[in-house]
């Protein structure tokens, strides 16, 4: 039977590590992910208000393939800069893209990015010319590591998921054949991710080892397709995001992480209702760092690879906001 790897998060993943950094002044915060390695790399943009970088660079017809880092941020468009920091690191570094060596002439690393809003959420925003996401991204860069924290950390620390504290989320799966699947998302989103009137998740049918609580709906639970349980009521435009990045050690080419990215959209929408709405910038990335090769690389074990990032993301998501509040109650 598939079952949590030995962290429970994505950097289960051989090869995958994730830094965090955070200014608790400003409640706004960064997650970096790196690959050891460059890594096959999609994405998917399913809501109505993204803010994204090198997304388009990440289509399966495009000339680079793979990416050095990822980077999910608060701090709306000005969350940005922390991918610029980050690459530049990287740059340092000697990694990054290019067409061939030449003597003086750096490589280009490939950072894509993307950011949810945390801009009115109480914390000092009176920057001026110098807002803190450069900084940001360089210590959670360096912060790098296989262990982090869950809940009020990186891009989740100014989050809401709906009426309640979001937060960073993360978790994952190894499978009986040795593929391993994890998840990390930064929760702000619109909807709701409790059942309404209950402290279940939408997403209990997918908890693995009460990693979230245990929580389940009683034998008679009913409600009525138009409640939403506690979602943000009065959502504005660009205010609401979930943003997230399956990993996997499992071979995929850019098609194939596609076609995961696209089905593991579905993780958003069994951890919370409603999702994809005009105003939230709800956006995938998904990593392959290729060490595990497909038995058999066939359409249905393709299938299976995107059911189980989907199940993965919804238990991630759950964990983010799960850890949030733990941490808020204490």
């Amino acid at each position: 039977m598939s079952r949590p790897g030995p962290r429970n998060l994505i950097t289960d993943v051989p090869g995958i590590s994730v830094g965090n950094a955070e200014d608790r002044g400003v409640l706004t915060g960064t997650t970096v992910i790196v690959a050891d390695a460059p890594a096959t790399a999609a994405c998917s943009v399913a809501g109505g208000g993204p803010g994204t970088r090198e997304t388009d660079l990440l289509r399966s017809d495009m000339m680079v393939e793979q990416v050095d880092a990822i980077v999910l941020s608060g701090g709306s468009a000005y969350g940005l800069a922390a991918a610029d920091a980050v690459a530049t690191k990287l740059g340092a570094m000697g990694r990054g893209f290019g067409l061939k060596d030449l003597p003086g002439v750096p490589k280009t690393p490939i950072v894509p990015a993307a950011i949810l809003y945390d801009l009115a959420n109480g914390g000092d925003k009176g920057w001026g010319d110098a807002p803190p996401y450069r900084a940001l991204g360089e210590e959670a860069f360096e912060n790098r590591a296989a262990s982090f924290p869950l809940g009020n950390v990186g891009c989740g620390l100014g989050a809401n998921a709906g009426a309640h504290a979001g937060g960073l989320g993360s978790a994952s799966l190894k499978t009986n054949d040795g593929i391993t699947m994890g998840a990390i998302a930064g929760v702000n989103c619109f909807g709701s991710v409790f059942m309404p009137g209950t402290t279940c998740f939408w997403a209990w049918p997918f908890e693995l080892d009460g990693e979230f609580g245990g929580h389940r709906p009683g034998p008679d639970y009913d409600c009525d397709p138009e409640e939403w349980g506690d979602a943000k009521m009065n959502p504005q435009p660009g205010q609401n995001t979930t943003i997230a990045c399956i990993a996997t050690d499992a071979a995929l080419t850019p098609s194939q992480a596609q076609r995961v990215a696209q089905m593991a959209l579905s993780g958003f929408s069994r951890a919370i209702r409603p999702v994809f709405a005009p105003f939230d910038g709800d956006a995938l990335f998904v990593l392959s760092t290729g060490k595990v090769p497909l038995e058999d690389p066939t359409p249905i074990q393709l299938a299976r690879m995107g059911e189980l990032a989907a199940s993965t993301l919804a238990r991630a998501i759950a964990r983010g906001v799960y850890e949030a509040d733990q941490k808020s109650a204490a």
